[in-house]
């Protein structure tokens, strides 16, 4: 064999699955397809890099959408901790900012790219840069190495399959993993789009585009029940909604779509429909010559451009003065800001998804290595397993655990072999 692992794949699972395999004596190779490794990576958090989140074990469980069971152990091998840890030994600070999302200190995802290759360099792992792979070959039960367009087979021991899902198509993302994997025997759940921003209908919606809201409460719904409740930063778009309180709900929709579903969204999560009346009313009271809108429009309460908005659904006349404010129309404004209504139609394409849900089906992998249970020697990492998280850094964690457990099986498997 001329390697002990093959690592297909240079993100940040990857990366990291190389590296820990060659700490622990492995002869290993990653391939990459592209030109450089961590082209995802590098575009995450805007540029700044959410590498993780500090929260606890239960955080990460209240923080993951689909089979956080599957990723008890690769959570509890390598977590948040070991993860800041690891990078401050390869001379990457980090700091913790609100909600325990962690970034890098220098706010650069180069430097954490940086800080990954020096890992690899560290660990002696072989690179091959614009090496797209076709195939893993496997006979008799196992993996026996790859082969790589137009370079032909490079044989090993293992494969680790870190090829991530199938969004951003532009930096490599489409699905070759996915495909491979079939091929050897697996079945794929989805894949679907997560973290997406949402379509929605009303025309109103488009005039707003760019505006942000802080701190609102939303929550989607089908008419019957309420599916998903999230509170944070919402953006208008001119095809619907985003921003992260978007996002986290998008990622509770797309399993089964069931389009049009409702939005209902609480601009003042933090005031009762009573109090918010209240404070209307001493507003009004404090400049009873102005027009509505403009006593509105300089308040606290909603921004400028949404003034018109909240005014054109609660039926109130903008004009009118705001002594002449009746009780009933407080109580209509009151209610359209505690709970502004969209309707929802779909969710923008999966590439502009910021992850993929779903990917290789979970049963047919051991959870405690995270090797195939149909061919031998077969690891998987990474966004190409079908288990996604929430923003805030758990995502990348994900990636950099079940990278490391994958790294650190084929190790094992190795010795005992």
């Amino acid at each position: 064999m001329d390697f002990d692992l093959i690592v297909v794949g240079g993100g940040p699972a990857g990366m990291l699955g190389a590296a820990a395999a060659g700490a622990q004596g492995l002869k290993v190779v990653l391939l990459e397809k592209n030109d450089r490794l961590g082209k995802k990576l590098s575009l995450t958090g805007n540029g700044r890099c959410n590498v993780t989140n500090c929260g606890d074990f239960e955080d990460y469980q209240n923080h993951i959408v689909n089979n956080k069971k599957f990723l008890y152990t690769a959570l509890h091998v390598f977590d948040s901790c070991s993860l800041t840890g690891l990078l401050r030994e390869l001379g990457l600070r980090t700091r913790v900012e609100d909600r325990g999302r962690v970034f890098p200190a220098s706010n650069s995802a180069g430097d954490v790219l940086k800080a990954l290759q020096k890992y690899l360099e560290q660990n002696r792992v072989e690179v091959r840069l614009r090496s797209e792979v076709e195939r893993v070959l496997a006979g008799n039960g196992r993996v026996q190495g790859v082969l790589v367009r137009g370079k032909g087979r490079v044989s090993g021991r293992s494969v680790l399959l870190a090829t991530g899902g199938m969004s951003y198509r532009q930096t490599g993302s489409t699905g070759d993993g996915h495909r491979m994997a079939l091929e050897l025997g697996h079945n794929i759940t989805g894949p679907f789009p997560a973290l997406v921003p949402l379509v929605t209908a009303e025309s109103w919606v488009k005039g707003l585009q760019g505006l942000s809201l802080k701190d609102v409460l939303a929550q989607v719904g089908d008419g019957k029940r309420a599916i998903a409740k999230r509170r944070g930063d919402l953006l208008f778009t001119h095809f619907g909604v985003s921003g992260p309180v978007i996002l986290d709900l998008s990622s509770f929709l797309t399993r089964e779509p069931r389009f049009p579903l409702d939005l209902k969204v609480d601009l003042l999560p933090g005031l009762t429909c009573p109090l918010v009346e209240e404070q209307l009313q001493q507003l009004f009271a404090e400049n009873p010559g102005k027009s509505l809108k403009n006593v509105l429009g300089a308040s606290t309460l909603a921004p400028q451009r949404l003034v018109y908005v909240l005014l054109g659904l609660s039926g109130v006349e903008g004009n009118k003065q705001a002594a002449q404010v009746n009780r009933q129309e407080r109580g209509q404004l009151a209610r359209v800001m505690k709970n502004l209504a969209l309707t929802v139609l779909g969710t923008r394409p999966l590439n502009e998804a910021i992850v993929t849900s779903g990917g290789i089906d979970i049963r047919e992998v051991n959870p405690s290595t995270l090797e195939s249970k149909i061919v031998a020697g077969l690891y998987f990492a990474g966004e190409i397993l079908d288990t996604d998280a929430l923003t805030g850094g758990y995502n990348l964690q994900i990636a950099f655990s079940t990278g490391y457990l994958s790294g650190i099986s084929a190790a094992r498997e190795r010795s005992e072999g």
